[in-house]
């Protein structure tokens, strides 16, 4: 089957001279940024879509661009056939071959349509298809540009305020900052530059919906990645964020060349670094701290400032009990616990803060447990638990072999150790008996009750003393040994 072929004949006088097009392509592509071939392809489906509502659905339509005339060409297309059944998709041979004398049965010969002239409707349709068109080209030009952006940070102006949210013009597109995403106590007004985290870039037939965040960890890294050239340049690492939003951040950071010092050089000179990062943040407070392939090591480091004393390590739990001196202990939780939770998050593991005189009753407790088991010393429970057996389902479930090798006896003592543990555990642990009290302390609460027996006693007689005056003197026959009484008697 041939080509759409062109019937040749001169055209017809037209009342109006079409108007040339590719100005107004030129203009779109100008000021808008679309692509030209999207715009001539927008102008022929609004015609396209203008002329099939003027000539009706059945015609068989297609258009083209003419870049000369810059005009938008309609033909009606025909099928070549020897006896006509349907006149508007059919055409006969001997009409067709005197436009164009090579064509042949079942061929497809396309006729211009001249002087095609489209009322207001008609040219209402096209324009809204072309708009449409447009629109779309516009959106999925903005969606290619930001879908790579992605996790970057991106700057822009207010613009406008709905619901909370904050609208911020970016270049040619607007991005939404919800309130979700927003630090409770930062604000903007109308015109203020915002600095964000490229959250997420949504395709949705309303245009692609960029979605910024403050609150993103994301934010406090490119921040630095800005800042610290070391890090832009991969010679320092960020390892691992925790943030609270407009509270307090903790970054731990790494260096792969030995004569760069990581914490320095997020600290800046004078600490210039880190204070551009906690000014853009709005005063947040930044821990800087290095990163440690030891997890107890690294732990310590993300509690600083407090000082840790000891740290016990449950790997079967991934968690850590963090034995710190009393007066630290404050300081290691933090304000409503904000410094153990930023550690906790930046570590990756479950951590517990004790301090050291809750942890000596702890201990002092579970070894008078341990002395239960018939056979176990003081001594004994105190290397049990020293070695980490911390529950008597623990020595129940511990290696024979193990257990032996702490207590230093035998393996049937062990053994043994071991079967009367299970026992207490299917039976109940029983509570412990009270602890006894020292000899001098039992002196010294005697006299203590002693010296409060005898305060009550002088008490009783000053007490009597002094109403048997007062009686007397109510009588009216106060004699000058009773007044003396009463004189002395203290008021």
């Amino acid at each position: 089957m041939r080509a759409m072929a062109t019937k040749k004949q001169q055209p017809q006088q037209q009342t109006e001279a079409a108007p040339n097009l590719n100005y107004l392509i030129d203009t779109f592509h100008r000021e808008r940024g679309v692509d030209k071939t999207v715009l001539v392809d927008a102008l022929i489906q609004a015609i396209l879509t203008a002329a099939r509502r003027k000539f009706g659905p059945e015609h068989e339509l297609e258009a083209q661009f003419n870049e000369d005339t810059g005009e938008v060409e309609v033909f009606e297309c025909k099928v070549v056939v020897e006896t006509v059944t349907n006149p508007i998709k059919e055409i006969l041979v001997t009409e067709a071959q005197a436009d164009d004398p090579e064509i042949q049965l079942g061929d497809t010969q396309g006729k211009k349509l001249e002087g095609v002239g489209f009322g207001r409707i008609d040219a209402q349709t096209a324009k809204q298809v072309l708009i449409q068109r447009v629109r779309e080209a516009e959106r999925a030009m903005i969606y290619n540009e930001y879908k790579d952006r992605k996790g970057e940070i991106i700057t822009g102006i207010a613009r406008r305020f709905e619901r909370g949210n904050i609208i911020v013009e970016i270049g040619r597109a607007e991005a939404i900052l919800p309130v979700r995403e927003q630090v409770p106590r930062e604000s903007y007004r109308l015109g203020d530059r915002v600095q964000a985290y490229v959250k997420e870039i949504e395709r949705n037939p309303k245009g692609p919906q960029i979605v910024l965040s403050r609150t993103h960890v994301g934010l406090l890294q490119k921040l630095f990645e800005q800042e610290v050239p070391e890090i832009y340049e991969a010679i320092v690492k960020i390892e691992a964020a925790a943030r609270e939003p407009g509270g307090r951040s903790k970054i731990a950071v790494s260096s792969r060349d030995s004569d760069v010092d990581p914490v320095g050089a997020c600290v800046g000179m004078k600490g210039s670094r880190v204070q551009a990062v906690v000014q853009e943040l709005r005063g947040e407070k930044i821990d800087i701290v290095p990163f440690s392939i030891d997890p107890a090591r690294f732990v310590c480091d993300a509690l600083l400032p407090a000082k840790v004393a000891r740290v016990i390590i449950d790997e079967g739990k991934h968690a850590m009990e963090i034995i710190v001196p009393d007066d630290q202990l404050s300081l290691a939780i933090g304000r409503k616990g904000q410094n153990v939770r930023l550690a906790s998050q930046l570590s990756g593991w479950h951590l517990d803060i004790i301090a050291e005189s809750k942890m000596r009753e702890l201990t002092e407790r579970q070894c008078r447990l341990f002395t239960l088991l018939d056979g176990i010393s003081m001594t004994m429970a105190e290397q049990l638990y020293k070695f980490g057996y911390t529950s008597i389902q623990e020595i129940a479930d511990g290696e024979a072999n193990e257990v032996s090798l702490i207590l230093g006896r035998g393996t049937k003592f062990a053994a043994d150790v071991q079967e009367r543990a299970r026992e207490m555990v299917k039976n109940g642990i029983p509570e412990l008996p009270p602890e006894p009290v020292a000899e001098d302390e039992e002196k010294k609460n005697a006299t203590t009750e002693a010296q409060s027996a005898a305060q009550r006693s002088e008490g009783e007689e000053i007490g009597g003393k002094k109403e048997e005056a007062v009686a007397v003197a109510e009588a009216g026959t106060v004699t000058e040994a009773d007044a003396g009484t009463a004189e002395k008697a203290p008021e």
